[in-house]
């Protein structure tokens, strides 16, 4: 009957290089908890700090820009610069807009105290459509916001 030991266990070589092994893994586990050891009882001048003085200087975020980087900047502010453009442009409509506004509210105002009770005359009809007009327009245009999103 055989017994069931392996073959390297049978001979003093296998059981020595079990030993061996046991030996050496042992070691490293005890150096690894001593040096750890070591790094938590040093005094907080000794330890480096988390942050150091000088900054990690990183090749990808502190490239200069390629052509292709340049151009999509330069494209970048030329939009930029048409936005702003057309916003300007935009208010500058809706302060025009408001004045005539205000002109033909006050001639709808004197031609609606001239005439009777009982009559309006086509004029003031017409005035009071253009301003409406002119009121829906100026809302629009407030509403409206280029180059958003």
């Amino acid at each position: 009957m055989q017994s069931r030991t392996p073959q390297f266990l049978r001979s003093s070589r296998g059981r020595l290089k079990i030993v061996r092994r046991g030996a050496v893994g042992l070691f490293a586990t005890v150096a690894l908890f001593a040096f750890a050891q070591q790094q938590q009882t040093q005094e907080p001048s000794q330890q480096r700090p988390a942050h150091p003085e000088k900054p990690v200087l990183l090749p990808i975020t502190n490239r200069l820009p390629d052509a292709n980087d340049q151009m999509e900047m330069h494209q970048q502010q030329s939009k930029k610069e048409k936005v702003e453009v057309a916003n300007s442009m935009r208010l500058k409509q809706i302060s025009d807009d408001a004045a005539r506004l205000l002109e033909l509210a006050t001639e709808l105002k004197t031609a609606v105290d001239k005439t009777n009770k009982d009559t309006l005359s086509v004029d003031v009809i017409r005035k009071a459509d253009t301003i409406e007009r002119l009121a829906k327009g100026v809302k629009e245009k407030m509403k409206l916001t280029v180059g958003a999103g």
